[in-house]
Formats: C-alpha cells, sequence, structure tokens
C-alpha cells in the first residue's frame, strides 16, 4: 500500500513514539522511511557585527548537533527494524512547508508525524505545524497522540 513514508521528527519525545510508530508500520508494508528534521533560520537582534558572528556560530553548531540526534535515532530505529531508511536536515522558518516539499521531493505517499494536542494559548499563537500540514498536505497524513 505504502511505498516510502516521511517520518519528520523536532526530537521531542512524542516525535520519538511517533517515529517508532511510523517504522513500524513501514515494516508492516515492506516500506522505506525517509527521515527528516527542520532546523529554523538564524534570527538576531544583535547589532554588534562581533556577537552576530558567534552567536550565528553556535548556533549552527548546536543546531547542527540536535539534528544529528534527532536523525541518527530515525535510522538507528530504522536499521533494527531492517527498514530502508534515508536522512536529511534542512533549514526553514516554516517547518510545515518543508515537510511537505521534502514529501514531494522524496516520493513520499504517507508523512507520520506527531502532534503534541496543544489547546491552550500557545496553540492560538504559534499555530500547529501538524495542523498546516493536513490543512495544505496533498499526501496523506497519519498523526500520531
Amino acid at each position: 500500500m505504502f511505498q516510502r513514508i516521511l517520518l519528520p521528527t523536532d526530537g521531542s519525545s512524542l516525535s520519538e513514539r511517533a517515529v517508532l510508530a511510523g517504522v513500524a508500520l513501514a515494516n508492516a508494508f515492506g516500506a522505506g522511511v525517509a527521515g527528516l528534521t527542520v532546523v529554523p533560520e538564524f534570527q538576531t537582534l544583535s547589532l554588534d557585527p562581533e556577537m552576530l558572528e558567534d552567536s550565528a556560530e553556535q548556533f549552527r553548531c548546536g543546531a547542527e548537533a540536535r539534528a544529528g540526534r534527532h536523525l541518527d535515532f530515525i535510522a538507528t530505529t530504522a536499521q533494527a527494524a531492517g527498514v530502508p531508511c534515508t536522512v536529511e536536515r534542512t533549514t526553514s522558518d516554516e517547518p510545515w512547508q518543508a515537510i511537505i516539499d521534502t514529501a514531494r521531493a522524496r516520493h513520499c505517499d504517507l508523512v507520520v508525524m506527531a502532534s503534541h494536542g496543544r489547546r491552550d494559548v500557545r496553540a492560538a499563537l504559534l499555530g500547529s505545524e501538524t495542523q498546516k500540514v493536513l490543512v495544505h498536505s496533498d499526501i496523506p497524513v497519519l498523526v500520531y497522540r
């Protein structure tokens, strides 16, 4: 039924559980998985050029390390299940769009992702990346909660 499943992650424990579920689903269908983590663009309000350079470099190093850990979790989980896997990191301030673009580019026929289920002020102000993927994607999305 499904041939390639996209597993986007933000590294949260709920995202990790969605990865586990997505890998199990891929295993059941004989599908492969594509892991994805989206790193936000570096932003600063500083006018000090030295601080800007130091802060950007620190941000880059930290973001690379976190992304590596997130993607290693997907790769290790898929390998343990015998599921073919590729992983990638991309940079964007619109994770939902990066998820959809990656799903299309990697010819995924399903996206399995977590929803944190926020219903408070943060959900109203920040929106939900999962909700945005659901609204804008023409690829089926399985939401794990």
